[in-house]
């Protein structure tokens, strides 16, 4: 069972008072774009064996969106962020690179 603090109301419960809303930082096709760009950004998605950036949302709790850096095998959460914010945060990343290799 997975423990996740909320970045925006700061509760730390389980997993099940989340839902998951797949990957993070994924920029919309524009509205020009071609049929094979939009389907791209629709159904092409990242599934990496090691850190994956993803996007929650406290359904149980405050309701909002948030991001979450995660080790996918190990489920180590390194760190919970807004949902605004368009890169991770500093301190996560180095909390990656400290327990990770590459």
């Amino acid at each position: 069972m997975l423990l996740i603090t909320c970045p925006s109301c700061g509760v730390e419960a389980e997993e099940t008072e989340f839902a998951p809303g797949g990957e993070a930082h994924i920029v919309r096709a524009d509205t020009d774009s071609s049929d094979d760009d939009f389907a791209t950004y629709l159904f092409d998605r990242k599934n990496p064996r090691g850190v994956h950036f993803e996007r929650w949302r406290h359904s149980f709790g405050c309701g909002k969106w948030f991001h979450m850096a995660r080790h996918t095998h190990t489920l180590e959460i390194f760190g919970t962020y807004g949902a605004r914010e368009t890169a991770p945060p500093q301190d996560i990343l180095d909390r990656i690179a400290e327990r990770t290799e590459g």
